[in-house]
């Protein structure tokens, strides 16, 4: 899901050893003078050459139009608030070991203390997850979800129960062996908080399917079981407000791409956008059928029961305010309720649109030939964005050699690959549906040229993460097959006829690689196309002088909503 997340290439930074803390180690026969001196010297403190990254996010009011709700579906959302606050704290113990309180409170300047916050931690997610705290360690590929003296070799040669879970922790038994300690079981007492403010929304919501639905994920955060609340989610099909919440995506798992975050989206369907959109889901088993691979990696039904809706998204919590936000989901992830019911698509209008305005636009300007800056429109950043999320529909889900779902024969790169997939697929789509006359506005130029964008946009997410990886592959791929041209003003041009050559054989490549679960090919592709070139490096150095931003901030809650 979430919606796609590199940026300048800064200096190696030297890391101290030590943890951060909030402990004062100070001789107790210290004076006063001696102990405040002390203590401000172990305050973590910006590391040299971040100065200029506090100010990549510009901040944005998320709002949204109420006054068409109900007295109780107003008091509703200010329950699922309440539930994915949980999931925000829920999310913080996954990322970092520091308690967030003590961790916040101990970072004396306020813009550093809010840049750490919106990182979930000392590390800047958007450059490379480097470190930018003094006293702070590299961040963990695998986060929280395993023991940090853990290696690779000793956890694929250790044999426990659920070892590749979803919803499970990885520890230590009494014996120093390795165990799965199931979520509902390590954060039992905030998981069941979160399951009490659901049950207790349900009461509130005018949906009958959206109550039902909250009750079954109330149940799922109490038993980590979430199959039966997806299929309840799928079946929604007339309520106005929705709410994403629990442990959804694993992208912050980058040791393997197993274990899912919590995180949370409360949101206010429209209705308008969403009447426009519900016609392209009837197209998915069509479109799957003419794909350009062999038929045996085509071979898999999408379903076809499934929604394209818009919506304005009132509040973020967890994995999904962390660093780049998200701008459209697809799910659930689940591949047994992709292929029985396909999978829902939300578009968050209100800050792709507030990402357009403040990004996008500024990108062209700087990056963009004069003749195509025109062909950056709105309309294409939000279809290129949409069928993305739709193209995760398509393809292939499960290996066709016996080694099971794709998601764990590619293990940590199975993230990165499918959002390559969703990228190309996307665009491979909307060529389609405009040769059909299903899509009746803009021109291919308009949404190859925006998507050309759309990549200088992502590619300052980070190398780390996997929409940052995909979109390197993805760009130093076009480069090579000639899909646009840099001239010596250092100004970016589509070649179409080229593009959609590079589309159709990149798909290929993609969807081989997902099908034959081909681990090590997909390690050599991302070790050597998912990498910033020198050229580039310096164009997103022009855009950081023009002072873009990188990325949203958002100003949310109940009081910017009036509730």
């Amino acid at each position: 899901m979430k919606a796609l997340k590199l940026t300048k290439i800064a200096a190696v930074v030297l890391l101290a050893s030590a943890t951060l803390t909030a402990c004062n180690n100070t001789d107790e026969k210290n004076t006063g003078k001696n102990l405040q001196s002390n203590s401000e010297a172990n305050q973590p403190q910006l590391l040299a050459g971040f100065e200029s990254r506090l100010n990549i996010y510009k901040e944005v009011t998320l709002s949204a139009d109420l006054s068409h709700l109900s007295a109780n579906q107003k008091q509703m959302i200010s329950l699922l608030i309440d539930a994915s606050k949980i999931m925000d704290d829920l999310f913080w113990l996954q990322a970092y070991s520091q308690d967030k309180k003590t961790f916040l409170a101990s970072i004396s300047d306020e813009k550093t203390r809010r840049f750490a916050e919106v990182n979930y931690g000392p590390w800047d997610r958007l450059n490379g997850d480097k470190v930018f705290l003094s006293q702070a360690t590299t961040k963990a590929h695998g986060a929280e979800f395993y023991p940090s003296d853990m290696t690779k070799s000793e956890f694929e040669q250790s044999d426990f129960s659920d070892k590749k879970g979803l919803y499970s922790v990885v520890q230590r038994d009494s014996e120093g062996k390795l165990i799965s300690v199931a979520y509902s079981e390590v954060y039992h007492d905030k998981m069941n908080r979160a399951a009490a403010i659901l049950d207790e929304a349900a009461k509130f919501a005018d949906d009958k399917e959206f109550a039902n639905y909250l009750t079954m994920r109330a149940q799922a955060l109490r038993t980590d079981e979430y199959q039966a609340s997806d299929y309840a989610w799928m079946d929604m099909k007339n309520n106005p407000i929705d709410v994403v919440i629990g442990p959804i995506e694993s992208y912050e798992d980058q040791l393997y791409g197993y274990r899912a975050a919590f995180e949370s989206y409360v949101l206010i369907k429209d209705l308008a956008w969403s009447e426009k959109l519900a016609k392209y889901a009837q197209y998915l088993p069509e479109l799957q059928k003419g794909l350009p691979v062999a038929k045996r990696y085509k071979a898999e039904v999408p379903g076809s029961d499934a929604d394209l809706n818009a919506y304005d998204v009132i509040y973020y919590a967890g994995h999904s305010n962390a660093g780049s936000k998200t701008i459209a989901i697809n799910l659930p992830n689940d591949e047994e309720v992709q292929l029985k019911k396909g999978t829902r698509r939300l578009q968050l209008k209100n800050a792709m649109r507030a990402k357009f305005d403040a990004i996008m636009l500024p990108i062209a300007d700087t990056l963009i030939v004069p003749e195509q800056r025109k062909n950056v429109t709105f309309t294409g950043f939000f279809a290129n964005t949409m069928f993305h999320e739709v193209a995760h529909g398509l393809g292939i889900k499960n290996t066709l050699n016996g080694q099971g779902p794709v998601r764990q024969a590619l293990k940590e790169h199975a993230s990165a690959l499918e959002e390559g997939k969703a990228d190309i697929l996307g665009l491979y789509m909307i060529r389609q549906l405009l040769n059909k006359g299903a899509i009746t506005e803009g021109t291919l130029e308009d949404y190859y040229t925006t998507f050309l964008a759309g990549i200088f946009r992502s590619i300052r997410f980070g190398a780390s993460s996997a929409h940052g990886k995909a979109n390197m592959v993805r760009f130093n791929y076009f480069q090579e097959k000639g899909a646009f041209s840099r001239n010596e003003q250092g100004l970016y041009s589509i070649n179409v006829d080229k593009m959609t050559a590079a589309i159709d054989s990149l798909s290929e490549l993609i969807l081989t690689l997902q099908g034959n679960g081909d681990y090590q090919g997909v390690d050599k592709l991302v070790k050597e196309s998912g990498v910033i070139g020198e050229t580039l490096a310096a164009d997103l150095a022009r855009l950081e002088a023009a002072q873009i931003p990188v990325d949203i901030v958002f100003k949310q809650g109940k009081q910017v909503l009036g509730l």
